[in-house]
Order: C-alpha cells, then structure tokens, then sequence
C-alpha cells in the first residue's frame, strides 16, 4: 500500500468517527449533541501543519477547516490566498478536535471535545513524518504540542515564539493566538505580534510553499 493510499485511509476512518456521540469521555450524559462532522486535512505533501482548536458552526456546516472570519485572518497572516490555504499539498489542518464541540451556557464554543485527541492525534501526526512547521494555534493545540505550553498564559507563550521556532525540535513549533475577531483588542494592545511574529512567520511560509 502506498503511502497516499494509506492517508485516503485514516481520512475515511476518521470521517467515520463517532465516538464522542457514542463513547464520550465523561459518560453517556456527555455525548455529543449532533451529528459528528470530522474536519480535518491530512496531506503526504504540506510542509505546514495547522493545529488549531476545534471548528466552529459555520465550518460544520461546510466541511472546510477555517471557512470563516478566523480564516480570512489567518490567510492574512501567512500570505497565502484561499487556494493556496486550501491546497492539501501546501497545509495540513489538524485540530485538536475534529468535530463542532457545541455551544456553552452563554453562547461561546465550548472547548475540543476530551475523546478526540487522545484517539486520534499521535497517529495523524505519524502519518506525516514530512512536516516541518506546526503552528499551534490556540491553548489547547500549545499545551499539547509545546512542553509547559499555555501554562504562563496565551500571551506569554505566544511572546516566547523566539525560542520556540529556534529551538532546533523537528518540526519547528510556532505559537499562535486564535485569529478570532474576539482577539482584536489583543492584538491591538500587543502590536509586536504584528510587526515581529508576522514577517517571520510570512517568510517561514513562503519559503515552505517554495
């Protein structure tokens, strides 16, 4: 079997997923609301490995991972156009969770679903042993890929991106904060993200995409 038809694969076996509707983590209680809908892009190629969250209803509803506000900011921070991003030869998308985990009490996404990482992630990331960038999007996808990742909170993981990206592990890590509209003031109140992190990370991914 070849590698790519080893790939088509874990893509069918996780788009058959269900076990956060049929075996969740916390008990039956717990399972998920709705149908599951697994997004994720898993590439023999991409040299760039998005670990993001978990998505979000609009991306359910699509299938496509970052088909929203949160991903037209993203594109802007790499450089990239709609399909380039969307190229599964150029970018893998992996998040934490696969699925839309629902709403909380007050209308926010609730965290990625407990099941889905565990489960799933250490095979995916072994499919593809090509990869040479993740960007860790997130407090959920930093504490798993960065060790002591989100413990000093979001920004301070996000400021040490320096000695994350140099510091010579395979892949290279690079923190990022969640490009929802929700983190505007964020960024606006730390504007050496924009004029440090951002012509790194655009150069790193141009040279990739090369």
């Amino acid at each position: 079997m070849t590698d790519e038809a080893r790939l088509e694969t874990l893509r069918r076996e996780i788009a058959a997923c269900r076990i956060c509707r049929d075996a969740p983590a916390k008990g039956p209680a717990h399972r998920l609301p709705h149908e599951p809908r697994p997004v994720a892009v898993i590439s023999s190629n991409a040299r760039i490995l998005i670990a993001g969250q978990a998505p979000g209803l609009r991306v359910h509803e699509s299938g496509l991972p970052f088909d929203d506000a949160s991903g037209d900011r993203l594109r802007s921070w790499l450089g990239v156009d709609r399909a380039s991003f969307y190229d599964r030869d150029r970018f893998a998308i992996v998040p934490m969770g696969f699925c839309f985990p629902g709403y909380d009490d007050k209308g926010a996404d609730l965290p990625p679903r407990r099941e889905c990482a565990p489960f799933w992630r250490q095979r995916v990331l072994s499919a593809m042993p090509q990869i040479e960038l993740v960007l860790v999007i997130g407090q959920y996808a930093q504490a798993w890929h960065m060790a002591g990742g989100g413990q000093g909170g979001m920004t301070e993981t996000v400021r040490g991106w320096r000695d994350s990206l140099m510091s010579g592990r395979s892949p290279a890590v690079l923190p990022l904060p969640h490009p929802s509209w929700r983190n505007s003031g964020w960024l606006k109140r730390n504007s050496w993200f924009e004029e440090e992190l951002l012509p790194v990370l655009r150069a790193r991914t141009k040279m990739l995409l090369s």
